[in-house]
């Protein structure tokens, strides 16, 4: 397999594990602080990456070069999961995986700015789709809320979240210098722990860690293990071998794989009229990877 084939198996499995996420963020959003939870999960993360590390590739000294790289990069990924919890407060996890959708817009716009990456006209019709599919599922398939622009708080506020992710992409392009994935992931996680500690000391020294549910404990370990420690890596692994837009172009699996979570999980389907709009996510992904054999990599 070429390292663009992997690059998009790494992405295939990154949009399954971040799609458990949404449904189960919003089971516990509103019963944690979102600087808390997030500080529990870099904390988690990063010992399991770290381990991972020391296991495999270890720790070169030249991968403490310049750690402000770290800090960037930690930093925005960190403002990107507090306002996702912070999002999930009120948000659907299906509208909330759907505003998630728009990030391959925005990682494009941002590759260029970054990178000079060039989309071509086809990924940006690919990309309108999407974006098309994730406004029909974010405005409820309701016509006159879109047109008077109601969107809700929760989507608002994990905007600006995806925002923070989209540059996350191109940015790990431009600062990795060679280190493995596991390594790079590793030195992220260390800088958000740190960003998170100032960040929300306060969340974090106010919490009841003794007196929180099972469930909170269990959707943590999914979140710091799964869709942060595994996902972490797929993305950077993905990010060195696929243009930005492309890597973010996964995320419209994100609301079919969130249904299939919902269903699971005993939360039923989302209205029918709504799943129109996930449909065409799943198109938007088909043509951007349909062009893969020739895009620039």
């Amino acid at each position: 397999m070429s390292d663009a084939g992997r690059g998009h198996l790494a992405m295939l499995a990154f949009s399954v594990l971040v799609a458990g996420s949404f449904s189960l963020g919003t089971m516990v959003a509103n019963e944690i602080a979102p600087a808390a939870i997030n500080w529990a999960r870099f904390a988690i993360a990063a010992l399991v990456i770290g381990v991972a590390a020391l296991a495999t590739t270890g720790m070169p000294r030249s991968a403490a070069q310049a750690p402000w790289r770290y800090f960037v990069l930690g930093g925005l990924f960190a403002i990107y999961f507090v306002l996702m919890f912070e999002g999930l407060k009120t948000a659907p996890a299906v509208s909330a995986s759907a505003v998630f959708t728009l990030t391959p817009i925005l990682s494009g716009i941002a590759g260029y700015v970054l990178l000079r990456q060039i989309t071509t006209p086809w990924m940006a019709l690919a990309l309108a789709v999407g974006a098309a599919g994730a406004l029909w599922v974010i405005f409820r398939a309701d016509l006159a809320a879109l047109a008077r622009f109601e969107i809700g708080r929760g989507e608002f506020i994990y905007f600006w979240g995806c925002v923070a992710h989209a540059i996350y992409t191109p940015m790990v392009r431009k600062l990795n210098r060679g280190e493995p994935p596991v390594v790079f992931t590793f030195g992220m996680l260390l800088a958000g722990l740190c960003v998170l500690t100032v960040w929300g000391w306060q969340d974090i020294r106010a919490t009841d860690w003794m007196a929180l549910r099972p469930l909170i404990w269990i959707v943590l370990l999914y979140v710091a293990i799964c869709a942060s420690a595994l996902t972490f890596v797929l993305l950077q692994y993905a990010t060195l071998r696929l243009p930005s837009a492309k890597v973010m172009a996964y995320t419209y699996l994100t609301p079919s794989w969130v249904i299939l979570w919902e269903l699971v999980l005993g939360n039923g389907l989302p209205p029918a009229l709504t799943v129109g709009g996930v449909g065409l996510t799943v198109i938007a992904l088909l043509m951007l990877i349909r062009e893969g054999p020739r895009a620039k990599a």
